[in-house]
């Protein structure tokens, strides 16, 4: 499967100028609250028209400015599910599946193909109920059976588990993971949760104020987000002002402060982070003397403030998250933070 979105969209105080390419797997739309994540996914399932700029999806183009191509949502083969899943609340969950058959003359069929999806989702004894019935986990996947019934070439998925309690979504978010492996759709997953997206994700495109700033792997956007907004999105706590000191060195002028890197530091470094977890006072490299202030508890890590023993007067505070079975009672003096979880910020 190949996706290709290159599309601009002027929406008053807000411009989508969107860029990338995905070939299969579950790519993750990741940004803020007003990044353009919702919107992207609403032109490529044909619900918005981009002002220029074309979509193709396996060769077939969906949208193209130029060529004045623009599919309806019928056409795409692109299935939507919404935040709040869109269920019909008058109609049964078997009506509700059914109605992704739409296309299907054959009522037999129909009906054989909406028993089959009711078993694999596990709704069995549900056919009859309507979404007011339901459980969150049981609307999703009455939803996801709608869509699917209908063999869509991609799931598009806006916020699937924001409305969940934190118990639920994770347990949705594996239970999503398995039913998206088993039917071997590729999908777009919009999240602004950073935890979801790792879980759920192949790769990440990372979106802020209406463009992509940076698209990887999973992992390495995580290891290497490259750039200050990047590194913030993907939930670094300490992101500061550096300047390039030597090849493997860099000064945060801020903290008073030299860290050996292990990576070549290029000449347009802006800043460096390093995630509160990857601080440790056993670490015998970057480590310097530390000053700790506030702890925050939670059921099984501390999350701690601190300032470096140089640090000026009215910068922001150091956050180091440490596991409870690792703290011991003594506040450490030093702390340090391996050359290898210096992430290098570009301009």
């Amino acid at each position: 499967m190949s996706l290709i979105v290159d599309i601009k969209k002027n929406l008053g105080d807000f411009h989508l100028d969107v860029s990338f390419e995905m070939n299969g797997g579950v790519l993750g739309l990741l940004g803020a609250s007003g990044s353009g994540k919702s919107m992207t996914l609403m032109c490529v399932a044909g619900i918005v028209k981009p002002d220029s700029g074309r979509i193709v999806l396996n060769d077939r183009t969906l949208f193209d400015s130029e060529k004045n191509i623009n599919l309806t949502p019928q056409e795409r083969r692109v299935g939507y599910l919404f935040q709040n899943y869109a269920l019909f609340p008058n109609m049964t969950v078997r009506q509700n599946i059914l109605c992704g058959l739409h296309n299907e003359k054959d009522t037999a069929k129909k009906d054989r193909v909406a028993r089959e999806m009711i078993d694999l989702m596990q709704l069995i004894g549900l056919e009859d109920h309507r979404p007011g019935r339901l459980s969150g986990g049981q609307q999703q996947r009455a939803a996801l059976a709608r869509i699917l019934v209908g063999d869509p070439d991609l799931i598009v998925l806006d916020e699937p588990f924001s409305a969940l309690d934190s118990h639920l979504r994770e347990q949705l978010q594996i239970e999503t993971k398995r039913l998206l492996k088993r039917f071997g759709k590729d999908v777009i997953l919009v999240t602004h949760s950073r935890d979801e997206a790792f879980r759920l994700c192949g790769a990440i495109a990372l979106l802020d104020s209406g463009a992509v700033t940076a698209h990887k792997e999973t992992s390495l956007i995580f290891s290497d987000p490259e750039s200050r907004s990047a590194a913030i999105l993907t939930g670094c706590k300490n992101v500061v002002d550096a300047k390039k000191s030597g090849e493997y060195s860099v000064d945060v002028p801020s903290w008073g402060l030299r860290f050996e890197t292990l990576k070549p530091v290029r000449d347009d470094l802006c800043a460096i982070g390093i995630r509160a977890h990857h601080f440790d006072p056993e670490t015998a490299q970057n480590r310097f003397k530390v000053r700790c202030g506030e702890k925050t508890e939670s059921p099984f890590e501390y999350n701690i403030q601190f300032r470096f023993e140089n640090q000026i007067e009215n910068s922001r505070d150091v956050w180091w998250l440490t596991a409870k079975e690792k703290r011991k009672d003594r506040v450490p003096e030093e702390l340090g933070a391996d050359p290898a979880d210096i992430m290098l910020l570009y301009k």
